[in-house]
């Protein structure tokens, strides 16, 4: 039995209908022409999300993606240090003299896999920086996300590779030049980096990396020409947070602030995470709430999976992929 076919006999009740519902929905959106927007919040490039993300990419299931800073290095990260990380299964367990030992490695935690700093972040950051200082030098300015394509593309990471690339949903982003936006990049280790560089003078300009504004602009531009033609976008959410928060508003900026008062609203909605309403969390607030906020209409088709988005999003992206 393959794992679409579990998912129809077994997934009946509860989260695990849920998660079907939302596959079927997924699939009925895009295939009726419409477009997905993914969101990535969490640990997921950690968690290697691109083991089945980069397939859903390649196969056009995924037509945009916002995500923070940490999921834009990350994925590069495994993907030229995977052999160096370290993985803590009793994470639990750690005493605070533990984690000052990871500290004293130079082994970055991320609940249970540890991030090499000298295999992984420095290794990058040798190579961002150059195009940084480069594009710095001729006055250019680009997107976090554009200087992270340019090195996959340029293949100058090649001999560092431990997984195969098509395991990168990055690297399947760059091939298909995927739209893409990252807010809060500043937030993420090459963000602080590149801080660290202009305080320096090594980098002149701060403005040679794009950020959030800008980001927000493209977003605008982007959803206002994909629903040109009467089709609508979806909205997959990972996670919660600035990576869903920040796209998710562009509709009512559009409506409310741009008077593009004939673009439609998101056209699917599906969250998955553990955040709750109780504490006034934004993440965890139910989809008809955000009928208030003129995101999404009565008639959306609207999902929320309450579990782990680790275990959900394979499943998802499996099924969507017939596998």
């Amino acid at each position: 039995m393959n794992i679409r076919n579990f998912i129809d006999h077994h997934y009946r009740h509860f989260n695990a209908a849920a998660l079907k519902d939302a596959a079927q929905g997924f699939e009925k959106h895009i295939n009726g022409g419409n477009k997905m927007l993914v969101t990535l919040a969490g640990a997921m490039s950690t968690a290697e999300l691109g083991l089945s993300l980069a397939e859903m990419i390649r196969q056009d299931k995924v037509h945009a993606i916002c995500c923070t800073g940490a999921n834009l290095e990350e994925d590069v990260f495994n993907l030229v240090a995977h052999d160096h990380y370290e993985r803590i299964p009793n994470y639990r367990d750690l005493t605070p003299q533990d984690e000052e030992r990871l500290l004293d490695k130079h082994l970055n935690r991320v609940t249970d896999t540890c991030i090499p700093e000298e295999e992984a972040i420095r290794r990058i950051e040798k190579a961002v920086l150059q195009h940084w200082q480069a594009a710095d030098k001729g006055g250019e300015a680009y997107f976090p996300h554009q200087f992270m394509y340019r090195i996959l593309l340029s293949g100058e990471l090649k001999q560092y590779y431990q997984i195969d690339p098509k395991d990168s949903w990055l690297m399947a982003a760059a091939e298909k030049n995927l739209p893409m936006f990252v807010p809060g990049w500043e937030d993420s280790t090459l963000g602080n980096i590149f801080t660290g560089h202009v305080i320096e003078g090594d980098v002149k300009n701060v403005h040679t990396v794009k950020t959030g504004i800008q980001y927000m602009q493209e977003l605008a531009n982007w959803y206002t020409e994909t629903t040109d033609g009467g089709k609508t976008i979806g909205f997959f959410q990972i996670g919660g947070g600035i990576a869903g928060d920040f796209p998710i508003c562009v509709v009512p900026m559009l409506h409310q602030d741009l008077h593009r008062t004939q673009v439609p609203l998101w056209g699917y909605f599906c969250q998955i995470s553990d955040s709750t309403t109780s504490y006034g969390s934004y993440s965890g607030a139910i989809p008809n709430e955000k009928i208030t906020w003129g995101k999404l209409g009565v008639e959306t088709p609207k999902f929320v999976i309450e579990s782990d988005a680790t275990i959900v999003a394979p499943l998802i992206f499996a099924y969507v992929l017939k596998n």
